[in-house]
């Protein structure tokens, strides 16, 4: 897609710090530099999120994201790694190609990765029925 940050990069039309790189998948790092070893995990086939991708798209994305993110632990020296994705602009998604962020993490760093959330309002029963298929 021409105007996507995204596939510029994949098209190497734009500059990036490309961590690895397969024929289906590449892991950046961000440039957002919000929290130090973030990176972004990419298909190269332009999808907007997880509600549009196919099924093989998504698995080599996952695969991917699970490679990283063990070797991150195994070799890197981390103790876990936080593993966030936005689909549409309600859930806060701001590149309209999907992508997975890898965040590194070691205990007592600091980082709260994880919403703070206001408490649920529908009653656990309710929510059950509305959502089993």
């Amino acid at each position: 897609m021409e105007n996507c940050t995204f596939c510029n990069i994949i098209d190497k039309k734009s500059d990036s710090y490309i961590i690895y790189e397969d024929d289906k998948t590449l892991v950046i790092l961000d440039k957002a530099k919000d929290v130090d070893y973030h990176m972004l995990a990419i298909p190269k086939k332009h999808v907007k999120n997880i509600l549009d991708c196919d099924e093989e798209t998504l698995a080599n994305l996952l695969l991917t994201v699970k490679k990283f993110s063990n070797y991150c632990v195994d070799s890197l020296g981390f103790e876990g790694v936080n593993i966030l994705s936005a689909a549409n602009e309600a859930a806060g998604q701001s590149v309209s190609h999907f992508h997975i962020h890898i965040i590194p993490r070691k205990i007592k760093d600091g980082l709260n990765a994880w919403p703070s959330f206001p408490g649920a309002k529908i009653d656990l029963v309710e929510a059950f029925e509305f959502l089993k298929q």
